[in-house]
């Protein structure tokens, strides 16, 4: 039987800061995490006063939303799919052939009425040529992009693919002039399946990075997705747009599944209460990780005994805010990316069953000011292909070199 859904807790909330050093840990004692008896365990980050959205257990079950009378394609069995790029084998953009680009590619030619898009960066003509076929064909295509690192640099060089969707009707915004990032990865088809995760639709991000993608075959969990992308449209950007956290969650096949969008929902502080409640092991793949309660909660669970060890992206690891120095001071076991461009993972794997990814790299910024997603699942099926994934970045990341920190 799958994990009960109360793995995921978060009764707490934490206060977003990032000093620089590991602040003393008290000796971990066997004292629950909810200590009084207000503090009742919360399945999905939710009051359990609240109905989820639906329990879906086959195609036939109720949608909420109109469906437009489009079949759903995928059998329960199959209400899922994972990719991951692969930079040793799948390096070379002139050759997509089983690339995560020809498998988006795939999903835009199926769509019938309409793909809605929140995505940060982009510069891969074969998607912008499939974007406007399906326009000319009559499907909805609108995309929300960041300002600066979306259109205010589409006139580079190796740009220009947002001009010609906008020359051929497709409507593109940005998130207008803010200083914070519209950083979000993920794609609304036909309001049943979305796609999310780590890959900025770039050729950096398919073909250079380590980067991964689930695609999830849900109208229940495309509602979700939908309603943050109608938000984003209609303007509501940041800390100040509404939360919907107690509708952004669903069971898929006895699969519990969490939303969460940055900044409105807090999402820092619900990855530490589940971290919290960790019983076996963490893993963790991490492009940026500055956020300090995050890295101490980790490490008090090393300290109670769990197997926790982690990767990070070499470049980011090496500024003074990165959290690396906090395990590595802890001496749980932490490790720099081998790649040679980016490891842009956002995963935390926890108890090999449940599964942490989306745009939110785990820092201030991106908790507090951005624009970004998180999923959570909890499903060991998935969580297999996640932890393949960590082992081949742990054997090809390099361990940190002797003295390249000072311990206080």
């Amino acid at each position: 039987m799958k994990k009960l859904i109360t793995t995921f807790i978060a009764c707490v909330l934490l206060v977003a800061c990032e000093p620089l050093e590991l602040p003393t840990l008290a000796p971990v004692t066997q004292i629950p995490f909810y200590s009084t008896p207000t503090d009742t365990p919360l399945p999905f980050i939710i009051p359990v006063t609240e109905t989820p959205i639906v329990v879906v257990e086959s195609p036939t079950d109720p949608f909420i939303i109109p469906v437009t009378e489009i079949p759903s394609p995928i059998p329960p069995s199959q209400w899922w799919e994972v990719y991951f790029t692969d930079p040793l084998t799948l390096s070379n953009p002139n050759n997509p052939a089983g690339s995560i680009e020809e498998k988006l590619i795939q999903f835009i030619n199926n769509a019938q009425v309409s793909i809605h898009i929140s995505s940060f960066e982009f510069n891969l003509p074969r998607v912008a040529d499939a974007l406007i076929n399906a326009k000319s064909r009559g499907v909805d295509v609108r995309w929300v992009t960041d300002d600066k690192n979306g259109l205010g640099i589409d006139a580079e060089p190796n740009r220009g693919q947002f001009t010609r969707l906008m020359q051929n009707g497709i409507e593109v915004k940005d998130d207008v002039g803010r200083s914070a990032l519209m950083h979000n990865k993920f794609w609304v088809f036909d309001r049943q399946i979305t796609w999310t995760g780590s890959t900025n639709i770039t050729v950096n991000g398919i073909y250079k990075q380590n980067n991964n993608v689930i695609v999830i075959h849900s109208p229940e969990i495309a509602m979700i997705y939908e309603r943050e992308w109608e938000e984003l449209w209609t303007g509501q950007f940041g800390p100040r747009a509404p939360s919907t956290v107690n509708q952004q969650w669903a069971i898929l096949n006895n699969t519990p599944i969490q939303v969460l969008f940055s900044s409105e929902d807090k999402a820092v502080s619900k990855l530490i209460a589940i971290v919290r409640d960790a019983k076996v092991n963490i893993r963790f793949l991490a492009f940026s990780f500055t956020d300090n309660p995050l890295a101490v909660a980790m490490v008090e669970r090393a300290r109670a005994g769990l197997d926790v060890k982690g990767v990070f992206e070499t470049f980011g690891s090496n500024y003074t805010t990165s959290q690396l120095k906090t395990f590595w001071c802890a001496n749980v076991p932490a490790r720099q990316d081998g790649n040679a461009s980016f490891l842009h993972h956002k995963i935390i794997i926890i108890d090999n069953s449940i599964v942490i990814t989306g745009s939110l790299n785990f820092s201030g910024n991106a908790d507090t000011s951005n624009e970004e997603n998180v999923i959570i699942l909890d499903n060991p099926e998935i969580a297999a292909l996640y932890l393949q994934e960590f082992e081949k970045n742990w054997v090809q990341a390099k361990d940190v070199s002797p003295g390249a920190f000072t311990c206080e």
